[in-house]
């Protein structure tokens, strides 16, 4: 009978993969409001470690926090987010992406499938993934057996998106409890530890080479983006979410720096 590497019943943490370079992933990481180590996970990708204050020291729950932050990285970016997450009782990802609705699933600890099928095809479409070879790979993962439980569900998650040029670094497994995870990280050659904010350098970066689009459609972006803005941050406080409220401070930034850059290039030359 197959066996899993064991780890405590309470381990609890996430991962989040960038499809982008750890530079661009490091300019905005600061606005999620925790530190985080941040290390390159394949040709184009890049990985960031929470701590895991959020569900340690507030009790919010693993999947809400990641999902917050993976829609606060993604949002106006060119780049998605994927979020791996798991507690003692669960284990998922969330794929964010711009501003289309995330889209995730969900395995129970003993690895039965608590998901969508459809939620796999829009991850394998978004990402890009072979729609024949590759979404066989993923429908595997919905299929009902005793023996494979969540641990390994991921494992296999992580095989597949390694076609798409993910490789996370040795050390880095999905299932270890975030302490252990952040430490291996911070040991890896080329690590760096992103800031807890965004200084004012970086906000100036941001201001000047804002990830999103450009053109025509950069003003409506960036107007969609205050007005989400605004109340998400609202709600994200209200709730105590970490990640959503780091979200909706994000959209209200970067919106707002979409129009500076709009209003510089339109303002007339004295």
């Amino acid at each position: 009978m197959p066996t899993e590497k064991s780890a405590p019943a309470h381990a609890t943490g996430a991962l989040l993969l960038c499809r982008a370079e750890p530079d661009d992933v490091a300019l905005v990481a600061g606005l999620l409001g925790e530190p985080m180590p941040l290390v390159r996970a394949g040709a184009r990708w890049s990985a960031l470690v929470p701590e895991g204050r959020p569900w340690r020291d507030g009790g919010e729950p693993v999947d809400r926090v990641a999902t917050g932050w993976a829609a606060a990285l993604a949002v106006g970016a060119p780049w998605p987010v994927l979020a791996l997450w798991w507690d003692a009782d669960r284990a998922g990802y969330t794929l964010a992406s711009g501003f289309r609705r995330p889209v995730g699933y969900v395995w129970l600890a003993n690895g039965t499938p608590a998901g969508e099928d459809e939620a796999m095809r829009t991850f394998a479409a978004r990402l890009g993934l072979d729609p024949v070879l590759d979404l066989e790979s993923l429908e595997l993962l919905t299929r009902p057996d005793p023996e494979i439980g969540a641990r390994a569900r991921m494992r296999g998650l992580i095989a597949v998106l390694t076609r798409a040029g993910v490789s996370l670094p040795a050390g880095l497994d999905p299932g270890e409890p975030a302490d252990r995870l952040r430490e291996r990280a911070r040991a890896l050659p080329g690590a760096r530890r992103t800031a807890g904010t965004v200084r004012g350098r970086d906000a100036a970066r941001l201001a000047v080479r804002p990830p999103g689009a450009h053109g025509p459609a950069g003003r409506a972006l960036a107007v969609a983006e205050v007005v989400a803005g605004a109340p998400l941050l609202a709600w994200g406080a209200r709730h105590r979410s970490g990640g959503w409220t780091a979200a909706g401070a994000l959209l209200a930034v970067h919106g707002t720096s979409l129009l500076v850059r709009a209003g510089t290039r339109t303002a007339p030359f004295a």
